[in-house]
């Protein structure tokens, strides 16, 4: 190997993660690192269109073994490449920045001197040349981009605490606000990938598909839940391709007079035929192609809309290189002529984050807080089932003004300024981020009651067994979805649990789904009983629809003989016709995949028998009343950290509670505990560590049931 070799090497451009953006950081193999004798935090030469700094780090565990650099959006535009091309990185002689000036490419606030203070500090470290484009990020997910203008010294520096930062307004710079990057969207990977493909492609290599003698796809439509990053996907398509951004919002085009919408939406396609490559970007496109079959007579604008977009996506003239992106929550509501190929080449379902994506994109979002020891984003994660992007930007947002109500009355607003010391001072705390949980609600499943359970195995006395089968069905289906789909096993779609009442059969739900750590939909069965004709049908599709979006999620249906008891006895067309569509929803035609349908009824002789048979509900669960054993445990639990006293025989209550359900043991531990209490205070006692429950309190408690079961 020459020492050419030895001082360059080229690596192909990846995407950099979510919480290395904006700090100018570049991740190589470190077998990469070694070819060229560079140690780690060294500052390296990007050589690509053009040429920019950054400083090296090893790749993560998972990305080594490639001959990839991984770099934010900020330093591929500094480099002038794009994903998947190609530059050459080199070590280089670096020096400390004495002055750097900076002109900023969205409005800045104020130009004070604590202000470029403030932002020195957050450019510390950061290596810098001229021309490059910088991030502060600001307190929560705010940032404020620069373009360098100048360095002094000349070439390539390091901003340090000594360098004197200038900011310097230029009415003539582009201000093109902040930049969206691939980096800046987490838990998509598989959907932007897809994207790429689609739009990417076509716009860069046109000749590729020359030779392959096939059209270029023309169009990609984004469906899924409200705030799960559709219009985010578009915009970042737009800024990593280069391309022309046009954006349409659905109803904007609508005009008053004859002719006006439609000419207004031939003027958009001309305007992106005249800047191609470009992306025409429909939001909302439900709203300008709904149905034509559904439209009335009346609808006669509406009507020529959708003719006039089916005509410039795909009539005679050829629209060139102009890729259209549609967006939309309801894509039934299309009209079928635009959902083709050769109109909309691809359908890209945007789904609800799983706990992976969710740690993702609470990574992006609380990039710039000033977050405590104590707080723990894989446990946030875990705790925000059927959170959508948007939902966990409004939880950061949220928890940084819980810790920002911390310091306002310390702030003096006479002065129309905050002190930087005071700023510094802020912290996001775990309890912050606990409180703002109880201000958001996940947007994608308000219309059905999600609960995120917090039942352990251990919550719940005995049932062995019971416990072992839902583990099996429920959660390793989950965590071992590959060994399954090895063996070629598909997972059970249904259990049923039936026993007398109280003993535990929601409580083993919701501790099935807590174990599983998914979502968690709770349906009452008789709140799906509509009187109108129709609803109650449409209920049942609505929820297994929301599930699915959900998935992985526990369908859990309460009393489950309300709403499926057996046909034809007297239960009238509307029940009998709500049991056809539950059946079809369980085992029909369209796979039901990552849901599980739990059931639960303590009348399981009055269950349609159609319903329960293998396929539908594969296990039907006996919750029976528990035994000694199981009663002792559960006595056990609901008696955990009580302060008893010591002459409280647990062997004893046990024998006293013979034929008792899980549900009445509580009763008796929770209504001891009252007793104990009243006696307390009617004693006027005040020191509570000489607070006991001793067994006559468990006594009083048993004879007032005793006598109530001989009445």
């Amino acid at each position: 190997m020459t020492k050419e070799a030895l001082e360059t090497i080229a690596l192909k451009v990846a995407e950099g993660k979510a919480r290395d953006v904006g700090r100018g950081i570049a991740r190589i193999d470190p077998d990469d690192m070694e070819k060229l004798k560079l140690v780690v935090g060294d500052i390296i030469k990007i050589i690509g269109k053009k040429e920019t700094a950054a400083k090296l780090m090893p790749a993560y565990m998972e990305d080594r073994g490639k001959s990839i650099i991984q770099i934010d959006g900020l330093i591929r535009e500094n480099a002038g490449v794009s994903l998947d091309e190609n530059v050459k990185i080199t070590k280089t002689k670096h020096m400390s920045a004495n002055l750097i000036l900076l002109a900023p490419l969205n409005p800045l606030t104020s130009t004070k001197e604590k202000d470029t203070q403030y932002i020195g500090r957050l450019l510390e470290g950061l290596p810098v040349t001229e021309g490059d484009r910088l991030r502060a990020t600001l307190f929560g997910s705010r940032s404020q981009d620069f373009t360098c203008l100048e360095t002094k010294p000349a070439g390539i520096v390091l901003v340090n605490s000594q360098t004197i930062i200038k900011i310097k307004r230029e009415e003539s710079l582009e201000r093109k606000g902040e930049k969206i990057s691939y980096e800046d969207i987490g838990g998509l990977g598989k959907e932007i990938r897809r994207i790429r493909e689609m739009v990417e492609l076509p716009l860069k290599f046109p000749q590729v598909f020359q030779r392959l003698g096939i059209e270029a796809p023309k169009g990609v439509l984004l469906h899924g839940p409200p705030g799960t990053g559709k219009t985010l996907i578009a915009k970042a398509v737009a800024n990593e391709t280069e391309a022309a951004f046009l954006h349409i919002s659905g109803p904007e085009i609508m005009g008053k007079f004859y002719g006006e919408s439609e000419a207004k939406l031939r003027s958009i396609f001309e305007e992106g035929a005249r800047h191609a490559p470009s992306i025409v970007f429909i939001d909302e496109i439900d709203s300008i192609a709904p149905k034509r079959s559904e439209m009335g007579g009346e609808k006669q604008v509406e009507r020529r809309v959708v003719a006039q977009l089916l005509a410039l996506m795909d009539g005679l003239e050829s629209r060139g290189q102009v890729i259209v992106i549609g967006a939309t929550n309801i894509p039934d509501s299309l009209d079928p002529a635009l959902r083709r190929p050769g109109r909309f080449d691809r359908e890209i379902s945007i789904s609800i984050p799983d706990r992976n994506a969710r740690v993702d994109i609470l990574h992006i979002h609380t990039r710039g807080m000033p977050l405590a020891q104590n707080v723990e984003i894989k446990k946030l994660a875990e705790i925000t089932h059927g959170f959508v992007g948007a939902d966990l930007e409004a939880l950061a947002r949220e928890a940084a003004m819980y810790s920002l109500r911390k310091i306002i009355p310390q702030i003096e607003f006479t002065t129309n300024e905050i002190p930087y010391e005071l700023l510094l001072s802020l912290e996001v705390t775990m309890d912050d981020f606990y409180q703002a949980l109880k201000e958001i609600e996940p947007s994608a499943l308000r219309e059905v009651f999600v609960e995120v359970p917090q039942v352990k195995w251990e919550d719940i006395g005995g049932l062995k067994e019971v416990k072992q089968i839902l583990e099996e069905t429920v959660k390793w289906p989950l965590e071992k979805a590959k060994l399954f789909e090895y063996a070629q096993i598909l997972p059970s779609k249904g259990i049923l649990l039936f026993g007398p009442p109280g003993t535990g059969k929601t409580l083993m739900a919701k501790a099935a789904a807590c174990e599983s750590g998914v979502n968690f939909i709770s349906i009452k069965g008789p709140a799906l009983i509509s009187k109108w004709v129709g609803e109650s049908e449409k209920a049942i599709r609505d929820i297994f629809k929301k599930a699915k979006q959900a998935a992985p999620c526990i369908l859990f249906f309460d009393e489950l003989d309300a709403i499926a008891p057996i046909r034809g006895g007297g239960g009238g067309q509307v029940v009998e016709r709500v049991i056809s569509q539950f059946l079809t929803e369980l085992d029909g035609i369209e796979e039901l995949k990552g849901v599980v349908v739990l059931g639960a009824t303590n009348r399981i002789d009055m269950i349609d028998p159609a319903l329960i048979r293998a396929g539908r509900f594969d296990y039907l669960l006996e919750l029976p009343l528990p035994k000694e054993e199981d009663r002792k445990s559960i006595f056990k639990i609901h008696l955990k950290n009580k302060p008893i006293d010591s002459k409280v025989d647990l062997e004893e209550l046990v024998k006293e509670t013979q034929g008792m359900a899980g549900a009445e043991i509580e009763a008796i531990c929770r209504r001891a505990s009252i007793s104990a209490i009243r006696e307390f205070i009617e004693k006027g006692e005040s020191d509570y560590k000489l607070f006991k429950i001793t067994p006559f309190h468990f006594k009083e408690v048993l004879k007032e049931i005793n006598k109530k079961i001989k009445k």
